[in-house]
């Protein structure tokens, strides 16, 4: 049925909503494509419905081609699965939680791990049944603290997940590697340009993950790349560690009056006046010289609240995405945590702690420098903190800093986590060159979960000798809300939105430009026959509405092939325009069906 813009269910605004931050979320709701229901929350009218359907449509063939079944679970579930997994405590704050009538808890599922597992826990008990894949297209809920940038990241969204459940680590790996090629498809046919990358697992947990992510400027996460093929997100990438130094010849630490020196600026003026180095000490001092001491305070999920103590090297910044990425093994419970730096009340409560001259003492470990009292905390290290490294730090005393505080020597540590930014120019840590920063959209995640859920859930089935196994996951995410707002940002301009065909509203949108009954009878003719063609066709009909605000209206809605029916028709010839180059050219009246569907199908 050819969609006529005087039924259709569409009103376009002239104004940009006023919590618009980025494009996609601005033209998606300028052309009617998606309305504000609250904050992080949207309805979906006829147009964005049909575009939405049509990214559903790519997930599913190609889900379906490499053999996965599709399933479909309720949103709303009860607490007791997530109990098993203890995933009702870590999520935290980002759960949706409720109680029904009787006060049985309830969730809004962030996502379905625990309830695919126990499905095939239900059904399945022999390695005969295995290797399976099930997915599902489906709403997924998570209170975000400030949903944002419209599609991109909110309360509701729609998610597919899928989930492979194999005998043994080989399946898991050929499960893993049908899933990656398939994303890959996936991403190829909608027109989205997505770079692979590394990835931390963080509470999913599982031994290998790779995320997905769309280059643009707008997006949340922060990946590198280097010349040489190596990309990870941010948070994923490992430090080349420099090599131990030998000690044994290294002279003791001495502490020094270093007043009014509380920054990493102050201190290395500071030192430069009073300890000069020698020469062969190596030039001046710098910020790389120095270690500082950075307090965090992390809130479990659980709520209580902890501190923990990161050394690094002065130059360089801790990076809270890191950290809360990396720390996960050192906490004593797993989850979402609340992560930021430590306030004066927190700093008080533990009172070696020296606000500007913090430095490795018992309050932090082993005691180096005769510190006493006060409660140990988790002291963690960046990786170029090694055994034989010598350092500028803090004495815990005001106005004092230690200078040749040597690692492995004179202090020590609980961990070693990764933690501070990565630069420009960082090296690759597969020696392919340096790196590159850039940003991105995360549209897919993978995960080898490995045997996590299924321990918690007791998901085991007979082996080929009659032996009860664990059953090994993987776990595979694509975003398919976010992708309509990434292929919106991606695929716009001045004038409004630009779809790649594969997923327009639309193959074509005619529209009759003039008041003359010729030019809407034409028009009409026209839709009729490209809709008998077998294309979607939208047919601006408004009889009263001027030319300017018609095609103001078909940029704005991005449908690839615009065709007008105006004054050229006393010619014989309409306008076909291609919203995407901008090109436009006359053609025949009888000729332009044929040159549409041509157009439509050599895409």
């Amino acid at each position: 049925m050819v969609l006529r813009l005087s039924k259709l269910f569409l009103r376009t605004l002239r104004e940009d909503p006023v919590d618009a931050e980025v494009a996609s979320h601005r033209l998606l709701v300028r052309a009617g494509y998606i309305r504000r229901a609250a904050p992080g929350i949207y309805t979906w009218l006829p147009l964005g419905l049909s575009v939405l359907r049509k990214v559903e449509a790519v997930v599913r063939e190609e889900m379906d081609a490499i053999g996965a079944q599709e399933v479909h679970f309720p949103a709303l579930l009860p607490r007791e699965p997530y109990e098993a997994t203890n995933r009702w405590t870590e999520y935290g704050e980002g759960l949706f939680r409720l109680q029904d009538r009787k006060g049985a808890d309830y969730l809004l599922a962030p996502t379905h791990e625990e309830m695919f597992t126990l499905l095939v826990k239900d059904l399945y008990s022999s390695y005969k049944d295995l290797p399976l894949s099930l997915y599902q297209i489906q709403n997924k809920y998570r209170d975000e603290a400030r949903p944002r940038a419209g599609l991109l990241r909110g309360r509701e969204f729609i998610m597919k997940d899928s989930y492979s459940f194999d005998v043994d680590d080989a399946g898991l790996d050929a499960s893993y590697a049908a899933h990656r090629a398939a994303y890959l498809k996936i991403f190829a046919r909608l027109g989205l340009d997505v770079i692979p990358v590394a990835a931390t697992a963080g509470a999913m947990g599982g031994s290998k993950s790779e995320e997905f992510l769309h280059p643009t400027e707008i997006g949340e996460d922060t990946f590198v790349r280097s010349a040489g093929g190596y990309a990870a997100n941010v948070e994923a990438v490992t430090t080349v560690v420099p090599a131990s130094i030998d000690f044994s010849n290294a002279p003791a630490a001495r502490v020094l009056d270093t007043p009014d020196t509380p920054t990493i600026e102050s201190l290395v003026a500071a030192s430069n006046q009073l300890a000069p180095r020698s020469g062969a000490d190596g030039g001046t001092w710098t910020a790389g010289d120095t270690l500082k001491n950075v307090v965090l305070a992390v809130t479990l999920p659980t709520g209580e609240r902890l501190l923990v103590v990161v050394g690094v090297p002065g130059d360089r910044a801790v990076d809270l995405k890191r950290v809360e990425a990396n720390i996960g093994s050192f906490l004593p419970i797993a989850g979402e945590i609340g992560l930021e730096a430590a306030n004066d009340g927190d700093l008080k409560k533990h009172p070696l702690l020296v606000k500007g001259y913090i430095g490795p003492g018992r309050a932090l470990g082993e005691a180096v420098l005769g510190l006493e009292g006060s409660t140990k905390l988790l002291y963690l290290v960046d990786p170029r903190i090694v055994s034989g490294t010598s350092w500028v730090t803090g004495a815990n005393v005001d106005g004092k800093h230690v200078f040749g505080l040597v690692a492995g020597r004179d202090f020590t540590w609980d961990g070693v986590i990764e933690c501070t930014e990565v630069r420009e120019g960082d090296p690759a840590p597969d020696g392919s060159g340096p790196l590159e920063t850039a940003r991105g959209i995360e549209m897919g995640h993978i995960f080898q979960l490995g045997r996590k859920y299924a321990e918690a859930l007791e998901l085991k089935v007979l082996d080929q000798n009659g032996k009860q196994v664990v059953v090994t996951m993987g776990s595979y995410g694509v975003g398919v809300t976010r992708a309509v707002a990434a292929l919106a940002e991606s695929n716009h301009d001045d004038k409004g939105l630009s779809w790649p065909r594969a997923v327009a509203p639309a193959d074509v949108h005619v529209v009759a430009v003039g008041r003359g009954e010729d030019i809407f009878e034409a028009a009409e003719k026209l839709s009729a026959e490209l809709e008998a063609a077998g294309l979607d066709v939208i047919y601006d009909d408004r009889p009263k509405v001027s030319p300017g605000v018609k095609f103001g209206d078909a940029e704005l809605l991005g449908v690839p092939t615009i065709l007008a029916v105006g004054r050229g028709l006393v010619d014989g010839v309409v306008e076909i325009k291609d919203r995407r180059s901008g090109e436009a050219e006359n053609i025949a009246v009888d000729k332009a069906v044929d040159y549409v569907v041509n157009a439509v199908r050599s895409r």
